[in-house]
């Protein structure tokens, strides 16, 4: 006998735990499905994001820093230590405590709203008179019948053809974020988020850490000002970044991996190290959604074809999030689930796709929301440009973290704020005051007439706002 639901969520993760949070607040009566296990088995939802992606990723990040911090930045402070060791074990578990304590939040949640919970695969058997029939294929079967689905079965790491993960030497983000010891030499292939992040942690840890990029531009999608302003701070830090290069033949055995790879100038070379890490992209997670036994439609990336709405080709059919167009953010897929939710009760669920700010979670952090200044130059478009410089902030002077800038871009005639973008501490939290501005179509004298707290780093956002019409007061 089938359980009856308005609606079923299959995918746990930000976008489908979100979508099934909203509609039980709207008042439908809600299934969730998802398939992650923990260690011993049990449910782990929370996707990508909490499982192997942005949670425990920042656990490192977070240990990584202190640890760095201790061996090179206390005596600064006047704080003295010697003999400073990182135990891996130690903090890989409580990276592995962090995620659990994120997972058992979600299961609270659902809980507290009264959603039906299915540990396992969901798949689409057919369409019937009240919706559609999914079965949940785990330790126990269920079939679940759903007036409306909503598809949030996220991504997966996209692998080099010819070189499959064997998260042992060749690591996904998944392995990198269980590694055991900290390697001599570590190689990654892609320099995108998680690339840097990762390489980030092991090379503070101290590993010898040696990207490689096959573009000729270090951080393309990023304002190129900010690029090189993060790129020279790396580089200082240690990595190793090598642009526009070729990768040739991989060799992999038990002990390591061996890279070949030509340069940007056509020479050969070889890189030998302990582990490989491939940060190449990801891929919509489709497989196994048996997509043919509906007629749900999917591009030729895998990805489900959606209108601007989310709707899918199907009748009361949607997907947020990875699984579909637009970027591979966790919040991107958390403000879509929220939009689903609301036009399945018949409200205006909206998304603004130009204000979803971007964060590379490095030191110094990178985030920005907006065009950058290379776009509005292809576009043709005239602007003005204001940049501040950290080194002129008196609370990053205090905290001992002057790298990097704020620089804002704004419309040359009307003063609409086009772009902001942040190298520098705290980028991340920075960032949220002008997603704010530019969804209220703010100009940059409106940031520059708002009283900032001194001292405080967000003055570096009004001073690059005064920038834009050449009155800094501090620079």
């Amino acid at each position: 006998m089938s359980q009856q639901f308005d609606v079923i969520v299959i995918g746990a993760g930000p976008g489908g735990y979100i979508a099934a949070i909203r509609a039980a607040q709207l008042g439908m009566r809600v299934a969730c499905v998802d398939e992650w296990k923990n260690s011993a088995g049990g449910p782990a939802p929370g996707g990508t994001c909490t499982n192997v992606g942005c949670i425990p990723s920042k656990a490192l990040l977070q240990s990584s820093e202190h640890f760095d911090q201790a061996n090179h930045h206390f005596a600064e402070h006047g704080i003295a230590v010697s003999d400073v060791r990182m135990d891996v074990a130690k903090m890989v578990a409580r990276k592995d405590s962090v995620v659990k304590q994120n997972n058992d939040g979600i299961l609270y949640l659902f809980k507290k709203n009264k959603i039906s919970f299915f540990h396992g695969r969901g798949a689409f058997v057919k369409a019937v008179d009240a919706g559609y029939e999914i079965k949940v294929s785990g330790a126990a079967e269920e079939t679940l019948v759903g007036k409306q689905v909503v598809l949030a079965t996220g991504s997966t790491a996209r692998a080099l053809p010819g070189t499959p993960f064997d998260e042992q030497v060749v690591l996904s983000n998944d392995g990198a974020l269980r590694i055991g010891a900290v390697p001599k030499k570590l190689a990654l292939i892609g320099s995108g988020v998680i690339g840097l992040e990762m390489g980030s942690v092991w090379r503070r840890l101290g590993a010898e850490v040696t990207i490689l990029e096959a573009l000729p531009e270090f951080l393309g999608a990023v304002d190129q000002q900010i690029a090189k302003e993060a790129h020279k701070a790396f580089v200082k830090q240690g990595l190793k970044i090598e642009l526009g290069v070729t990768v040739g033949a991989i060799k992999v055995a038990k002990k390591g991996v061996s890279v070949a790879w030509t340069n940007a100038k056509g020479e050969a070379q070889t890189l030998d190290a302990d582990k490989l890490i491939i940060s190449i992209g990801r891929v919509p997670n489709t497989v196994g959604l048996n997509a043919d036994a509906v007629g749900l439609k999917l591009d030729e990336r895998g990805a489900i074809v959606v209108d601007g709405d989310c709707r899918s080709n199907l009748p009361g059919v949607w997907a947020v999030g990875d699984v579909v167009r637009g970027p591979m953010l966790a919040h991107k897929a958390e403000e879509e689930g929220v939009a689903v939710a609301e036009r399945m009760a018949g409200q205006h669920g909206h998304v603004n796709f130009n204000t979803i700010p971007w964060v590379i979670y490095t030191n110094p952090e990178i985030a920005w929301v907006g065009q950058t200044e290379q776009q509005l130059k292809a576009a043709g478009r005239a602007y003005r440009a204001g940049t501040f410089p950290f080194l002129a902030n008196g609370r990053a002077r205090a905290l001992g973290d002057t790298t990097g800038m704020v620089k804002m871009l704004a419309d040359a005639a009307t003063d609409e704020i086009l772009g902001v973008h942040i190298v520098g501490p705290m980028a991340s939290e920075l960032i949220a005051e002008c997603v704010v501005a530019m969804e209220f179509r703010a100009s940059s004298e409106d940031i520059a007439r708002i009283c900032h707290a001194h001292p405080s780093l967000s003055e570096a956002t009004k001073e690059a706002a005064l920038a834009v019409d050449k009155r800094t007061l501090n620079f």
